[in-house]
């Protein structure tokens, strides 16, 4: 498949509805997801992950994240508790070290003042994903959406058909951004372009294994 790495000078992106992957899109969240795996592992008596473990068990939602993390994953009789601690933990603390990447609120804040319409769409759970987006993005963000029991997750299409929905935007002259191969499938399903960005959790490799078309380096380029 053919693909791209725009740079700062050559970028001419000019869509109206940015649909934004939150983990490693947005914001560096992997050293307080990596905090409360471990902490509930460590309390639940099962063998801690290195950060590079976690790296590669995160992109599909936090649940996911813990099947990959404890030993035998749903099959352990411990899952569904060590799972629980792991949210009440996170909930507590995923301030602690999560923050924009660099460019990000730069970015958010051109698009807006440009009058485009912005969403959140995101695997990690609803509340954190509200909570997350209200404290750093504040009105920046029109819509953020999180895993909810009443929806398909990504990669299936619903949640970026809901948000787009809420915002009154039609998928055409939309883009989904994110940093996974569950990004782009997404977007795939969705029939929208992907743009995937080189500084989340995934490298230039994996994405271009997984289908990626079109990839940027820093946050700027889609202003």
């Amino acid at each position: 498949m053919n693909h791209t790495v725009q740079t700062n000078q050559d970028v001419r992106f000019n869509f109206e509805t940015y649909i934004f992957d939150l983990d490693g899109t947005l914001l560096s969240t992997l050293e307080d997801l990596a905090a409360s795996c471990n902490y509930a592992l460590r309390t639940h008596g099962m063998p801690e992950r290195t950060l590079e473990e976690v790296r590669l068990f995160v992109g599909n939602g936090v649940k996911k994240l813990m099947e990959r993390a404890i030993p035998e994953g749903l099959q352990n009789p411990k899952f569904e508790d060590t799972y629980q601690t792991f949210r009440k933990h996170y909930m507590a603390h995923n301030l602690d070290s999560t923050k924009p990447y660099e460019g990000v609120m730069e970015m958010l804040e051109s698009l807006k003042a440009k009058g485009k319409k912005i969403a959140v769409v995101s695997n990690k759970f609803y509340d954190a994903t509200q909570a997350l987006c209200k404290h750093f993005f504040g009105d920046l963000v029109d819509v953020a959406i999180g895993e909810r029991e009443d929806i398909r997750k990504k990669p299936a299409p619903d949640t970026v058909m809901a948000a787009l929905k809420q915002l009154q935007a039609s998928k055409k002259g939309a883009v989904y951004i994110g940093d996974s191969d569950v990004d782009i499938m997404t977007a795939r399903n969705c029939e929208m372009p992907c743009i995937s960005v080189l500084w989340g959790f995934r490298d230039y490799d994996f994405l271009i294994e997984h289908g990626a078309s079109i990839l940027i380096t820093n946050p700027l380029q889609l202003r």
